[in-house]
């Protein structure tokens, strides 16, 4: 029998156990977990009960809840260590919320910007550690052409002249070419030009002589009139596509068209829906300008999960005691006189009236008397009911979310309509026609929220919150109609990530109580009980609506973003770069020699107010200065007739490149020619010289460079010759006017120059 008894008992456990669900354990300690607000804890635990039952709906809810609280208190804590400046650690918190919750954008958003800050730092710790560079070249810009000056030396120049001539002078200093528009007038201007570059001098003189500057290639510029029409026919234009990445609608695209149109003047701008592109054509400053802005606004819109907790909570007592006696007797007269009647086959006995005479016989037996009842009650009901409904909202920043819980109940709606047909069996009668219609009410949870979200990580909601339940039923016009009691809160807010608001708490709560009972036994002490009936109820209603807002994606605004851009004036839309508008840094080095000869065309002497753009020195003494010299210092020849002239350099110490722009009288000679030297190759390296003449002007640029990876040479030796032709009796100068030599590291090398003579014979 005992043997019997423990099969038994073991068959019950596995019964037991086989009957819970799996994962139970863990599912339990998890909601212990959740209620302590551990949900790292709370994520494992749900995850192993997940695991052993992954068909448990409960249990992937809960796991999935548990996911997002864990992640978003991980990103939360990252933050507030990256605002105290522990960068590794916040890195840290926010690996740990993208392992709990692969798909949390905010905390991939946070960990790149964690990342990009300390990698901006390191940066900055190695540009610190590294030795300062000499190198003095500017980036390039995108958008061709761009000038290419042979010399960036500060200019000094003043002077009141024509217009023409001060643009020449300063194309001469840069080693530019300069054309005019055959419409340019003639306009005397004054300039004086202190420490400035070659861009800031071309500009403020196009300002004096109302013109603008065209660069044709990287050594000429074309100056023209400051006319509509003709920035219409000369300033060129790009075609450019850009691509939007976060644009969610197509009114988001046209807004964005919009902007750009009105701010930047555009009027070739057209909006792509299919491919979420917009194409710009127009000038490279424009585009430069509307590149930056589409930059600036293409980012993710924000993104917030709204929980929304509705709680109903409800409690009804009913108290019923005590003994309620009859509060009525009833006394009925019932003589004893009766008629028999028989027959064959029947008897038939019936009382009859009472007669005025038979009153005086009446005695006790004749009264019937019906006495009152007692009824005692003793019931005792308390009713506790918990409604919890805990939805999540998620929206796009701007962008109204609606989310229904519940049920669609039908109403009925009647239209009455009148209509001819026959009454009572006659024509032209009128019936009433009564069409029912229903239409359908969302009864239970309806959110309606529209959210904004803030740089400071604030959140504005416009909500509407509607809780309502059926209630009961009526009965109107004999057609039944749901009764829908309802708690509607609409209005706007403002609440921080995280903060727990409380939109609104409705507490009814009815008391009622009744006695019945014998007036004046009903209120005795104790006896009372014996005579009375005490009913008590006792009903509580509450409902309660909280809201938390949390963030889970920001746009990723950068210090780039947020950096104003020079754009130019309201007529003529430009950028600028930095060294365009910051006078240049004069090196710290000292004068050539007095005797160098930095002559305008001609020979002629340069004044002391000229600008002055010979390549500064390196600290040698002026015993030791390089020189460039012609040879022979004169030369005569024919009409027609060639000959060559030399350029001799003398005392040069790593001598790798020497562009130089040449000067003479275009009406007497002209050069023909550029022939190597010999000393700048060493005798066995290759080097590359590019003449480009321009015959019309009296001018030739120069340009001769040893190879790549070569160092430079030393000494003196003659570096090009240059053949020239006799075009008319007559003399002539040929100068040097502009020279930028440079060593294998890039340094400048003073030289001093000088001048030839060139007589050309009838």
């Amino acid at each position: 029998m005992r043997r019997w008894g423990n099969l038994l008992l073991c068959v019950g456990f596995g019964l037991l156990a086989a009957g819970c669900p799996k994962g139970k354990p863990d599912f339990t300690q998890g909601k212990k977990a959740e209620a302590l607000q551990d949900y790292d804890a709370a994520f494992n635990f749900y995850q192993k009960a997940a695991k052993a039952d992954p068909y448990n709906a409960s249990y992937k809810i809960k796991l999935n809840r548990a996911r997002f609280e864990a992640s978003e208190l991980h990103v939360k804590r990252g933050v507030e260590l990256r605002n105290q400046g522990n960068l590794p650690g916040a890195a840290s918190e926010f690996q740990r919320a993208q392992a709990i919750d692969p798909g949390s954008p905010i905390a991939d958003q946070e960990l790149r910007k964690t990342v990009e800050v300390i990698a901006e730092k390191n940066r900055a710790a190695d540009a610190a550690a590294e030795p300062p560079s000499d190198s003095n070249e500017q980036p390039l810009a995108s958008m061709p052409p761009e000038i290419k000056p042979l010399s960036r030396a500060p200019i000094n120049y003043k002077a009141s002249s024509d217009a023409k001539v001060v643009f020449d002078t300063i194309g001469k200093l840069a080693g530019l070419t300069v054309v005019y528009d055959p419409d340019f007038p003639a306009r005397r201007i004054t300039v004086d030009l202190v420490n400035v570059t070659l861009e800031q001098a071309l500009e403020i003189v196009s300002l004096e002589s109302k013109a603008f500057v065209k660069p044709v290639t990287e050594n000429i510029i074309f100056v023209i009139p400051d006319q509509p029409q003709k920035r219409r026919d000369y300033e060129e234009q790009v075609v450019k596509t850009f691509y939007i990445s976060n644009t969610i609608q197509p009114q988001d695209l046209t807004e964005i068209v919009t902007g750009l149109r009105q701010l930047l003047d555009l009027k070739r701008i057209q909006q792509l829906n299919s491919q979420n592109a917009i194409i710009v054509r127009d000038t490279p400053d424009k585009l430069l300008l509307a590149e930056k802005m589409i930059h600036d606004i293409d980012k993710a819109k924000p993104e917030v999960v709204v929980q929304v907790e509705v709680l109903e909570a409800r409690t009804d007592r009913l108290r019923d005691l005590g003994i309620l006696p009859g509060q009525t007797a009833t006394i009925a007269i019932n003589p004893n006189n009766t008629t028999t009647s028989s027959s064959s086959s029947t008897s038939t006995t019936s009382n009859s009236g009472i007669n005025l005479g038979q009153l005086r016989h009446l005695n006790s037996t004749d009264y019937v008397v019906t006495l009152p009842s007692l009824t005692a009650n003793a019931v005792l009901t308390d009713t506790n009911t918990k409604i919890i409904q805990n939805p999540e909202v998620r929206s796009v920043d701007g962008q109204t979310a609606k989310l229904k819980i519940g049920d669609r109940i039908p109403i009925a709606t009647g239209s009455f309509s009148s209509g001819i047909g026959i009454a009572g069996g006659t024509a032209g009668g009128i019936n009433p026609l009564v069409n029912t219609q229903f239409t359908y009410q969302d009864v239970g949870v309806n959110i309606d929220l529209t959210p904004r979200v803030h740089p400071n990580r604030e959140v504005s909601m416009k909500l509407k919150v509607e809780v309502s339940a059926h209630t009961n039923d009526v009965s109107i016009g004999g057609i039944t109609q749901p009764v829908i009691s309802q708690r509607v809160i609409e209005h706007d807010i403002r609440l921080k990530e995280g903060e727990v608001s409380i939109l609104g708490g409705l507490i009814q709560r009815t008391d009622s109580k009744t006695l019945e009972g014998w007036p004046g036994l009903a209120k005795l002490p104790l006896l009372g009980y014996l005579f009375s009936h005490n009913k008590t109820d006792h009903q509580e209603d509450e409902v309660l609506i909280v809201l938390t807002p949390r963030i889970v994606r920001m746009p990723e605004w950068t210090k780039a973003n947020l950096r104003p851009l020079y754009s130019g004036s309201e007529t003529n839309v430009q950028v600028k770069r930095e060294n365009e508008i910051h006078a240049p840094a004069p090196p710290p080095v000292q004068q050539p020699p007095a005797n160098q000869n930095t002559g305008a065309p001609n020979a002629a002497p340069v004044p002391a107010t000229a600008p002055t753009a010979a390549a500064p020195a390196t600290g040698k003494a002026p015993g030791a200065a390089a020189k460039l010299r012609f040879e022979p210092p004169s030369l005569s020849l024919k009409a027609g007739q060639t000959a060559t002239i030399g350029v001799v350099i003398e005392n040069v110490n790593d001598l790798f490149s020497i562009p130089l722009l040449l000067q003479y009288n275009p009406a007497v000679i002209s050069v023909e020619e550029v022939r190597h030297g010999g000393f700048l190759s060493g005798g066995t390296q290759e080097i590359a010289i590019v003449h480009q003449p321009f015959k019309d002007k009296g001018q030739s640029i120069i340009s001769a460079t040893r190879g790549p990876n070569t160092p430079g040479v030393s000494g003196s030796g003659t570096l090009i010759g240059i053949v020239i032709k006799g075009l008319a009796p007559g003399s002539s100068n040929l100068s040097i006017v502009q020279v930028n030599a440079k060593d294998s590291q890039q340094n400048l090398i003073p030289l001093i120059t000088s001048e030839a003579t060139v007589q050309v014979q009838p």
